[in-house]
């Protein structure tokens, strides 16, 4: 019965071997995830490249805009860090956040697909969607400099598509999109480094506008970690033709910000 169990055995097909790479004994100490991902040099390409775009380092002078919040704090809506939270809050899920969500999901995928229809309507309504002046300077002053830098820099063929499909100005969601997608970053973490970003910018002109401590900055930062990842899922499934906005006070702030008397930021 032994023998017969031995032959059984040796007769089937041996399955194909594995790169030596995984059949090399792991690590004391280093986790399964951590094997993969040491692995994974498309992981560390993207995550590197995202850091680089959406470090304060990168030129694109968004220190310099405040997207309202110098009215707001003028006017008494934000006082603290309780405040900036709720007001963020709403940004981020309802109001010019979750625009620029929508865009940049319709952006990247346009550009990953050779949508030239869609990347084309996208570039459209981004420049076109802005509530107020403000608004449109900054997303698109953002979005040209982002451009500027990124062709110096990191130049890819999607950056040359995009301008040869529109003339008009480049806002900045759909600018970080399309240089992610042209250097095939993945759409989900893109987005959700694109938002913390965003916000974390916003965190930053409030820290000095209340003002408020760093660590403070920091805890509200980490308070909107739930309201970044909702939005980011919500984007990710919403077509370009229901995009849409419900944070009337932010975008009053933003256009009273015109004409406020002192001013700090360009927005």
């Amino acid at each position: 019965m032994r023998t017969r169990m031995m032959m059984t055995d040796m007769s089937k097909p041996r399955a194909r071997s594995s790169p030596l790479i995984l059949r090399s004994p792991p690590k004391a100490g280093v986790s399964k995830d951590e094997r993969a991902l040491a692995q994974s040099d498309g992981t560390w390409a993207a995550l590197y490249r995202l850091m680089a775009w959406l470090s304060p380092a990168f030129p694109v002078g968004a220190f310099s805009y405040s997207g309202g919040l110098e009215w707001a704090v003028e006017a008494g809506d934000i006082a603290d860090a309780r405040s900036l939270q709720g007001w963020l809050a709403v940004v981020v899920t309802e109001g010019g956040g979750f625009c620029d969500a929508v865009l940049f999901t319709n952006a990247h995928r346009a550009t990953a697909s050779g949508d030239d229809v869609l990347l084309r309507e996208t570039a459209e309504l981004a420049a076109a969607l802005s509530p107020s002046k403000e608004r449109h300077l900054e997303t698109t002053s953002q979005g040209r400099a982002f451009v500027v830098a990124a062709r110096a820099a990191w130049p890819c063929a999607s950056l040359d598509r995009l301008a040869a499909l529109w003339d008009g100005p480049v806002a900045y969601p759909v600018a970080v999109a399309v240089t992610a997608a042209g250097h095939d970053v993945p759409l989900a973490p893109a987005l959700h480094a694109f938002l913390h970003a965003a916000t974390a910018n916003l965190i930053s002109a409030g820290v000095r506008l209340i003002p408020l401590g760093q660590t403070d900055g920091q805890r509200v930062l980490a308070a909107l970690e739930p309201a970044i990842d909702a939005t980011a899922a919500r984007a990710m499934a919403m077509p370009l033709d229901d995009i849409g906005s419900a944070s009337f006070r932010a975008d009053i702030a933003s256009m009273r910000h015109e004409t406020q008397y002192t001013r700090l930021f360009r927005s």
